[in-house]
């Protein structure tokens, strides 16, 4: 039977896999303080508000902007919002020697982002979510493991 590793908290063992881990990236030339920030910000057009978002002072506060419903989402959002994520992932765990070897670590384990408030990127705590970031995290570690 394939392992299964749950990550959900920063403060939790595998924390480092979460997006609000305290890892910056760089993608197309900007620097993000993590990788909340970045998919937060690529929600927006407005140059202001990404701006606005990738300076927040935390991952948690970089994601309550990201939320705010009274700003408009970018009109093809839902059809990009994978492939944003993937490149965030895909540059924290090259840039980050430390997370590249960690991830890689986790073998062939099934990936899980263990959480009740998320049914599309975590499991939704039950386990019927889509779980699409342990699910790009095994993509990125597969990518990792042929370089």
């Amino acid at each position: 039977m394939r392992t299964v590793l749950r990550f959900y908290s920063v403060g939790d063992e595998l924390g480092e896999l979460s997006n609000f881990a305290l890892f910056p990236i760089t993608v197309d030339g900007e620097r993000w303080p993590t990788v909340e920030h970045y998919f937060q910000a690529h929600k927006f057009d407005d140059v202001a508000y990404r701006k606005r978002i990738r300076q927040a002072r935390t991952p948690m506060a970089a994601a309550q902007l990201g939320r705010d419903r009274s700003r408009k989402l970018r009109k093809d959002w839902e059809s990009v919002k994978v492939s944003v994520m993937r490149a965030a992932v895909l540059a924290k765990f090259t840039q980050h020697p430390e997370l590249r070897e960690l991830l890689l670590a986790t073998g062939d384990a099934k990936l899980v982002e263990h959480t009740d408030s998320d049914d599309f990127w975590g499991d939704g705590g039950d386990g019927r979510g889509k779980n699409m970031l342990g699910r790009i995290l095994m993509e990125v570690r597969d990518s990792l493991k042929e370089r």
